[in-house]
């Protein structure tokens, strides 16, 4: 059974929220985020990454491939135990309705040296196993520091001076695959020049040649992700084609899940606990790839899955969730551990 001596919501929280258009305080995030993913449900709007790293006002949008967004009143202030949005519509339009995916990191952070190329920050919480850095490219094979003592298992790049796409390194993938955040495209270019053919280490993850992720004098940020049992997991699982689908085991209770088909064009399919249903099955799902608003299609065969006490259940027959024979990669954080400090196991929905 999956233990760990931490709350996983002292670390990660979805935070539900109806905009007034007028400056809010939300609280009740439990902690200061420095990761703040935030979307519209009830309308199609882009979706917005702040973090504090970058300046808590500054957005990129992983739907788009656009620089990264320097100016109006989104996210305005920070507290111990949420933030404030401004009067900007895409974080606080009067009467619309919006989620935020928050992730604690360690606040601004400060250099890291342990790569060849310094990071200009690097706040990393070794505790959850999440990290963010900003570097600037140099076009020649290099390592970049990530500060989290453990090798992480899935690292995120975008350029944020640029118009670059966004690249993921999964471990699934191997060190010559890659997949675009904001794209339906597939595991299909298998290259050397993203990853160097090398997998991240305990200190550093590395870079090839490929402008996107290393352009040479460019500016990048980079979120790493290293899994912690009981509290983060990272992997895949293959698709059987049956509405009786795949049961992927985790060891705790999920609080947020993301999944793509690696195989096939298709979107990116982020679920949580906290946005209806909240009962089993889970049919309530937001597209990282996609400005769409919510799709809540718990009755038919398209969307639904179940979050469990030890992981989650695919219960679709759509390709994009468990295409048959088709590797299906996820990132998935915790509710609760199976069983947590207090000894007390995790229930399902």
């Amino acid at each position: 059974m999956a233990y760990i001596s931490f709350q996983p919501k002292d670390h990660f929280n979805t935070k539900l929220y109806t905009g007034t258009g007028s400056s809010q305080v939300l609280t009740g995030v439990g902690f200061q985020p420095d990761f703040i993913w935030t979307k519209t449900r009830n309308e199609a709007e882009i979706h917005c990454l702040n973090t504090t790293v970058q300046g808590i006002n500054n957005y990129l949008r992983s739907n788009d491939v656009d620089t990264l967004e320097t100016s109006g009143s989104n996210i305005t202030a920070q507290s111990s135990d949420g933030y404030t949005v401004g009067t900007e519509d895409r974080f606080n339009q009067s009467s619309n309705t919006f989620v935020s995916w928050n992730w604690k990191a360690n606040g601004q952070g400060s250099s890291n040296t342990d790569g060849s190329i310094n990071t200009t920050y690097t706040s990393a919480n070794t505790t959850s196993g999440f990290s963010i850095s900003t570097y600037t490219g140099t076009g020649a094979n290099a390592t970049v520091g990530h500060g989290l003592g453990a090798a992480p298992k899935v690292v995120l790049i975008k350029q944020t001076n640029g118009t670059a796409w966004w690249f993921m390194y999964h471990n699934d993938l191997g060190t010559t695959g890659k997949l675009n955040l904001n794209t339906t495209g597939y595991n299909n270019d298998l290259q050397a020049s993203y990853w160097n053919s090398t997998a991240p280490s305990s200190s550093v993850f590395s870079l090839g040649t490929e402008a996107s992720v290393n352009g040479s004098s460019q500016n990048f940020v980079a979120y790493c992700f290293a899994e912690k049992t009981g509290f983060s997991k990272f992997g895949s699982y293959t698709g059987n084609g049956n509405a009786d689908g795949p049961m992927i085991y985790t060891g705790f209770k999920p609080a947020f899940v993301m999944v793509k088909n690696t195989a096939t064009t298709s979107s990116w399919y982020m679920y949580d606990n906290k946005r209806p249903s909240v009962y089993n099955p889970n049919g309530t799902v937001l597209f990282a790839n996609e400005s769409t608003a919510e799709s809540t299609n718990i009755a038919s065969a398209e969307h639904p899955i179940d979050f469990l006490s030890n992981g989650f259940k695919i219960r679709t027959t759509s390709s994009a969730r468990n295409g048959n024979g088709n590797k299906i990669i996820f990132m998935c954080f915790a509710e609760a551990p199976l069983v947590g400090s207090n000894n007390v196991p995790a229930n399902a929905r």
